[in-house]
């Protein structure tokens, strides 16, 4: 997994190939992303003697602790070319802001 922040988005990218589209469940609670996925294992036409077996198969499951300032309800997906690229932008709340600046020159100013 890779994640990286680009201005007001955080990218999440996890390394899936193999897996098929359909296996990849992703879920949300209490700021708690997982990613379960299924790679299956090929099955050989024929009796195959394995030299090298670098590609493990089976059920895996990620989990990652996201922060409260990101906006988990608009988090957009997208699987290609076997990495599954995650977008989660930031609340609009907790987003930089202008605050403006009165002076007692200024028709503005706080009295007590």
């Amino acid at each position: 997994m890779n994640a990286y922040r680009k201005g007001d988005t955080f990218l999440l990218n996890f390394d899936l190939p193999g897996v098929k589209p359909e296996s990849i469940d992703l879920t949300i609670e209490r700021n708690v992303l997982t990613v379960h996925a299924e790679r299956e294992a090929p099955e050989p036409d024929h009796v195959v003697e394995l030299i090298a077996d670098e590609c493990p198969t089976g059920v895996f499951t990620r989990q990652v602790f996201l922060g409260e300032t990101l906006d988990t309800d608009n988090i957009q997906a997208n699987y290609s070319s076997g990495i599954l690229s995650l977008r989660i932008p930031v609340h609009e709340a907790a987003k930089p802001r202008k605050v403006s600046v009165s002076s007692a020159e200024t028709p503005e100013h706080i009295t007590s």
